[in-house]
């Protein structure tokens, strides 16, 4: 598979310590050395889930972890530098002032490129970019996140932040762990596929079988079929053009996956059908974001619509402010 990804143009591979245990670097870095591909591959790769049991030190986003899994990482990978270094997730503990001076000693040493974030809270994510602009540090430039149309919290918060920083967001999970794929169906008890084995956890993240997605996923087959082209196709399209989007990883496990994901971008989704997988797929925005709509700025500008920006570039702050009353309480 990582031969026709090649042949097909691809050249970005991401990894972690954690994926079979140690072994997805080993062999993404044998697979590049034997292709000599090293100059041509960007790799990211990341740290922070323990790979010792029972040893607090090989875990977390501390110092001397970061520093023990760099290593480890570069020796498996067979190189000498890593594209793209990555927290994997926020361990609840370490400050961001030890993880970003940690990470711009790496880069200054030559082991690393740049360097980015997974899955934190979006405060961390702008806390360790103040600390950088600051003191002058490696700036965060990736966010890896889940985004599909089955989950799109990122908008509230790191898709601003990722756009006003100059950090491309990485999307995981573009098909909500097979969710949109169409191989699920709401009366099916169970198919041999990602999310069978969660269909029962109590992680908020992995719970997709709920009424809202089972309406997104009926839209999608039914824009899908509009369209000729694959469920999966369809949900990688809509989320590869969506603002702060820089890449999408892609999970294939077989070849005809993978050749099917990648003619995700040789068409376009018409703006009608992609209104109507927005449409679907919105949810209702939680507080305090509801307070920054068209009724609340209206009070703020006095009803005019306003922006710092031409309108090309941004749009105005009050974008639905017919006859909006800026009086009363």
């Amino acid at each position: 598979m990582f031969d026709a990804y090649v042949e097909a143009g691809g050249n970005f591979f991401d990894t972690a310590d954690l994926y079979t245990g140690g072994t997805s670097e080993t062999w993404l870095g044998e697979f590049v050395a034997e292709r000599g591909l090293r100059d041509k591959a960007v790799i990211a790769t990341k740290f922070t889930m323990n790979t010792q049991p029972g040893n607090p030190n090989a875990g977390g986003n501390g110092r001397k972890n970061i520093m023990r899994a760099v290593e480890a990482s570069l020796k498996r990978l067979g190189t000498d530098y890593i594209d793209l270094y990555l927290l994997h997730v926020w361990d609840r503990l370490t400050p961001a002032e030890e993880v970003m001076r940690t990470l711009d000693d790496l880069v200054r040493a030559g082991k690393v490129r740049h360097i980015g974030l997974s899955d934190v809270p979006a405060w961390y994510a702008g806390r360790a970019q103040a600390i950088a602009e600051l003191r002058g540090y490696e700036p965060v430039s990736a966010l890896q996140l889940e985004y599909s149309l089955a989950e799109r919290t990122i908008e509230n918060e790191f898709v601003p932040f990722g756009t006003r920083h100059g950090a491309g967001i990485m999307v995981w999970s573009p098909l909500a762990s097979g969710l949109l794929s169409g191989k699920y169906r709401p009366a099916q008890a169970g198919n041999a596929g990602r999310l069978d084995g969660f269909r029962n956890t109590t992680h908020p993240g992995f719970q997709k079988f709920t009424e809202r997605n089972w309406k997104i996923v009926a839209e999608l087959e039914k824009v899908a079929a509009e369209l000729g082209h694959s469920m999966p196709q369809v949900a990688i399209n809509w989320v590869a053009p969506q603002p702060g989007i820089a890449s999408v990883i892609l999970g294939a496990t077989k070849l005809d996956q993978l050749q099917d994901n990648l003619g995700a971008l040789d068409f376009s989704i018409p703006a009608d059908l992609r209104q109507r997988l927005d449409s679907v797929s919105r949810s209702p925005a939680p507080f305090p974001y509801s307070y920054f709509g068209s009724e609340i700025q209206a009070r703020v500008t006095g009803g005019a619509a306003t922006g710092d920006k031409p309108a090309g570039y941004a749009p105005q702050v009050l974008i639905e402010g017919e006859a909006v009353s800026v009086t009363g309480s």
